[in-house]
C-alpha cells in the first residue's frame, strides 16, 4: 500500500512502516491488526483517546446540519466555543484578562494570528512602524508558516527558507538577566511556550515568566503564551499558566491539538486591550470557526476541563514518575533526568532516543522524541493506571534490549516533529 501512495505525496515527513487503520480509547491497530498502546496521543492531540463515542456522535450530528457558511455569517457554535474559552480560562486561574477569542484551522494559525496582534498593537501605539520586533526563544517550535517559523529558532528549519521575516529576536529560555536587554521599546510582542514540548519538555520558571511579563509591562509589548502542546488540562490544570498568578498571565495565549482531538482547529484567545486594536479586515479566516470544528471543540473543551479529570491527571503523573524513577535505577548511566508536568514528561537520555522508539513500537508501544537525546510521553489523558502500567513495562523491556542487552535495533527516521538544531 505504501509503495503505492508515496509517489503521489510531498516528501514532508519520514514514516515506519505500520499503517494505522483503527483507534479506540488508548490503542490503535495496524492494517494487519496488531495493536499499539499509544504514549504519544497523536503528538499531544487525542486528549480524550480515539473515537470518543460521543464525539463520533456529534460529528455525525453536525455533518448533516450545517459544516461551514464562512465567516459572512454568524453561526451557531463559533460564539459559544468562544464563550466557553474565556469563561473556562478565567475559572481555571489562568489568563485573568481573556476576553475574546479568534478561532482558525491549527496551531500555527493560531501562533500567526498571535504575531499579526502583537505587530498592530506596536504599530497602534507608534506608526512609525518602529515598535516591530518580536522576541522568542531558543528551544522553542511555534510552527512552519512563515511568521511562526521566524520565531522558531532553529536553523535546520529555517536556513532553507531563509531569510526570515525580519524583525524577530531569539533570547535563552530560562535566562531571566538577559530580559531588559532583549526585550525593548522597539519590541511589539514576545512568545514562549510554558513548557517546551518539541524542544524537549523544558519547563520555564515562574520568575522567568514574571519578568518577561514585568519587562513587557514597561515597554508596552504584548506578553503571548504558546499552549498549544501544554494547555487544555496535559499539566493537571486547564493551562499550564493556571498555577502562577495573575502578574504573570499573559496578553494572549494559543491553542490547538486537543481542542481538536484530531478534528483541525485553533484558537488565539485575547485581551480587551488586545482585541481593542484588532480592526474589521485586520485578519480572517476562510474554515475558522466552521459550525462543525466549533461544536466539536465546545464539547471537548467543556470535558477537558472538568476538575476530576484534571486531578486524575496529576495522578497519573505520580504513576509515571515512579515508573521513570524505577528505570533511572536500572540505568542510572542512561536516564539523566525526568521532566514535565502532568501528563507532558520527557526521559532525558545520554544517547540517541530512536532505537528505543523502535524497539517500544516492535513491542506495542507508540512514543516520540523531542529535544536533543529526549523521550517525550504525551498519552491520552483518559488512560488508565493499568494501561500506564502496560505501557512502562513494554518500555523497561525496550530500554533493556537497546541499553542492557544491547541488541542492534535499528533506529526509525522521522518519529520527531522537529529535529534537534544542527543535526
Amino acid at each position: 500500500m505504501v509503495s503505492n501512495y508515496s509517489p503521489f505525496m510531498v516528501a514532508t515527513y519520514v514514516r515506519p512502516l505500520p499503517v494505522m487503520v483503527k483507534g479506540e480509547g488508548c490503542y490503535m491497530w495496524d492494517i494487519e491488526n496488531r495493536r499499539y498502546l499509544d504514549f504519544m496521543a497523536g503528538i499531544a492531540v487525542n486528549a480524550l483517546g480515539h473515537a470518543d463515542p460521543e464525539l463520533t456522535k456529534l460529528i455525525s450530528q453536525q455533518s448533516r446540519t450545517l459544516m461551514h457558511c464562512s465567516n459572512l455569517y454568524h453561526n451557531a457554535w463559533t460564539g459559544e466555543l468562544s464563550k466557553i474559552l474565556v469563561e473556562k480560562t478565567r475559572q481555571s486561574g489562568g489568563m485573568h484578562n481573556a476576553s475574546r477569542v479568534f478561532v482558525c484551522n491549527s496551531g500555527s494559525e493560531a501562533n500567526e494570528a498571535a504575531l499579526k496582534f502583537a505587530r498592530k498593537v506596536g504599530y497602534s501605539k507608534d506608526p512609525s512602524g518602529a515598535k516591530h520586533e518580536i522576541v522568542s526563544f531558543r528551544g522553542s517550535f511555534h510552527g512552519r508558516t512563515m511568521g511562526s517559523l521566524s520565531a522558531t529558532p532553529n536553523e535546520k528549519y529555517q536556513k532553507p527558507f531563509a531569510p526570515m521575516l525580519p524583525g524577530f529576536k531569539y533570547g535563552t529560555y530560562n535566562d531571566e538577566e538577559s530580559t531588559n536587554s532583549l526585550i525593548t521599546e522597539k519590541t511589539c510582542g514576545v512568545i514562549i511556550e510554558p513548557i517546551q514540548g518539541e524542544g524537549g519538555v523544558n519547563v520555564a520558571h515562574h520568575s522567568f515568566l514574571q519578568a518577561l511579563r514585568d519587562r513587557c509591562n514597561e515597554v508596552g509589548a504584548v506578553l503571548i503564551y504558546d499552549e498549544i502542546q501544554s494547555g487544555l488540562s496535559r499539566t493537571g490544570s486547564l493551562w499550564a499558566h493556571s498555577i502562577f498568578p495573575d502578574s504573570a498571565h499573559p496578553d494572549v495565549l494559543t491553542t490547538a491539538k486537543a481542542l481538536g482531538n484530531g478534528f483541525p482547529i485553533g484558537a488565539t484567545i485575547v485581551s480587551e486591550e488586545v482585541s481593542s486594536n484588532i480592526a474589521t479586515g485586520d485578519h480572517g479566516t476562510t474554515f475558522g470557526g466552521n459550525p462543525l470544528a466549533s461544536r466539536l471543540a465546545h464539547y471537548i473543551v467543556s470535558r477537558l476541563s472538568e476538575p476530576e479529570l484534571q486531578q486524575d491527571v496529576l495522578e497519573k503523573e505520580t504513576l509515571f514518575r515512579k515508573g521513570f524513577a524505577d528505570l533511572q535505577r536500572l540505568y542510572p548511566d542512561a536516564v539523566v533526568e525526568v521532566r514535565g508536568r502532568g501528563l507532558i514528561l520527557a526521559l532525558q537520555l545520554n544517547q540517541d532516543p530512536t532505537p528505543i522508539v523502535t524497539a517500544a513500537r516492535e513491542r506495542g508501544l507508540l512514543i516520540v522524541t523531542a529535544g536533543t537525546n529526549t523521550l517525550r510521553f504525551l498519552p491520552p489523558l483518559i488512560i488508565s493506571n493499568e494501561q500506564i502500567e502496560e505501557g512502562l513495562a513494554i518500555l523497561k523491556d525496550a530500554m533493556e534490549a537497546v541499553i542492557g542487552k544491547g541488541e542492534d535495533v535499528s533506529a526509525t527516521k522521522g518519529q520527531q516533529e522537529m529535529a534537534p538544531a544542527g543535526r
